[in-house]
């Protein structure tokens, strides 16, 4: 047991100003350590079992005296109990650390997710798409919310507003807080099972989405006017309009046309071979080219050879380049026939009025090849880059019917270089109107 001091006060207390420690009474082995830099602060001399340890209060003035002997007493009642003050200190701040380290908001967690993913997701637009539909939805909401705290009513504040009238966007969204949540529960931020979760949970407290949605596609145009788009898309110059022919011709997506560079093309034996990681589905696929594509590739490299000066484009040197350089941006193509339209209001979806988009030409091309032509329906999703969804079947195939859909492209390019009768296209219009 230390030797009990006198007991001082407040103002002898402030006074102690030479370097050292200074036991100032009241309680046994309370003591104000003054520093040689001038600093102050009080420190409990104990023994611990059979230990002497040196425990700190805090610094002076902050801590008066009168807190300090409340701080020692409580100390030296817990050590007559058999606890040491200084391991539980210890231990409480390292538990007060990790709670720190694991409070983290939904927001934090989802740009955490979003960074950590994707390099494996498809594109930047899918990376974008998350990020939109998050900040959009569920960070005014949630975001500012430690993910060890959301429960089921919190996402359901997220998506009930939107369920009925945005249905897919919802879904996704729902689909999203869910992958969110369950890596937090991976990583260890929170505990329980996820309330973002469909089944057996919110399948249970929001309507099915094929109950309160019709299910929207891409505006398309109708087959019939398919040759006369083509034949006014023609009349319209730039990059922008060319990518969108050869997407048509094609029927190739968005992203595959505008990131194609010229080391995927032979010129030779007319083929275009897009390579997996350009494709959605992670599979190399090959394009035949039809005459008129070919040309209009063709036409491309003779554009790059005058604007460069060069006989011959590098590998990586992108095929439709936007004015300013690089690919066109991800809105360029659908720009161009907004455009159109504002010339010639044909250009719309009779059944929705709709301005047609260019990943609807895809569909255009299905309806062609299912009510114009006798093409087996696997090679019309081979040339559209589909899966296969019978799996026995996808396991044996080895082919991609290349040749045949060779001429089925052939076929499709020289129905689009020809327009309907202008009987036709009139019934067709009076029909809409």
């Amino acid at each position: 047991m230390p030797k009990k001091a006198e007991e001082l006060g407040p103002l002898a207390v402030s006074r102690l100003n030479t370097p050292g420690l200074h036991f100032v009474g009241g309680v046994a082995g309370l003591a104000l350590q003054v520093l040689p830099s001038g600093g102050r602060s009080w420190v409990l001399r104990v023994t611990v079992g059979s230990k002497r340890r040196d425990m700190g209060l805090g610094g002076f003035p902050d801590v008066t005296l009168a807190g300090a002997r409340d701080s020692a007493r409580d100390a030296r009642l817990k050590i007559s109990k058999g606890i040491d003050p200084i391991d539980e200190m210890k231990r409480a701040r390292h538990l007060l650390k990790l709670e720190q380290a694991n409070a983290v908001t939904f927001e934090q967690a989802a740009k955490l997710y979003i960074d950590i993913h994707e390099p494996s997701w498809h594109n930047a637009k899918h990376t974008q798409q998350w990020r939109n539909s998050l900040a959009n939805y569920a960070h005014p909401l949630i975001g500012q919310m430690l993910v060890r705290d959301i429960e089921t009513r919190h996402v359901l504040e997220v998506l009930e507003p939107v369920w009925r009238s945005k249905t897919e966007t919802a879904t996704r969204v729902r689909s999203r807080i869910e992958s969110v949540l369950n890596w937090c529960t991976t990583k260890g931020y929170r505990d329980g099972l996820n309330p973002a979760r469909w089944k057996g949970h919110l399948e249970n407290l929001l309507p099915k989405p094929g109950k309160v949605a019709k299910e929207e596609h891409f505006p398309a145009l109708p087959i019939e006017l398919a040759g006369s788009f083509m034949s006014a898309l023609r009349d319209h110059h730039g990059s922008g309009s060319r990518a969108l022919e050869f997407a048509v011709l094609t029927a190739c997506r968005s992203d595959e046309v505008r990131g194609a560079v010229w080391g995927e093309f032979d010129l030779d034996t007319a083929e275009w071979v897009i390579p997996a990681e350009r494709m959605k589905m992670k599979q190399e696929h090959r394009v035949p080219l039809s005459e008129s594509a070919l040309a209009l590739v063709r036409s491309q490299l003779v554009a790059h050879q005058e604007s460069t000066g060069l006989d011959k484009p590098a590998k990586n040197d992108i095929v439709f380049t936007a004015p300013r350089g690089g690919s066109l941006s991800n809105g360029t193509l659908n720009a161009v026939i907004k455009r159109m339209v504002e010339v010639d209001a044909r250009w719309k979806d009779p059944k929705t009025d709709r301005t047609v988009v260019q990943h609807g030409f895809r569909s255009t091309f299905r309806d062609w090849v299912s009510e114009r032509t006798s093409y087996p329906n696997d090679v019309a999703e081979m040339a559209l880059a589909h899966t296969i969804p019978n799996k026995v079947e996808a396991a044996y195939r080895r082919g991609d019917l290349f040749e045949k859909r060779r001429c089925l492209m052939s076929d499709w390019a020289a129905f689009l270089a020809k327009a309907e009768k202008p009987a036709q296209v009139i019934d067709l219009m009076s029909k809409r109107g």
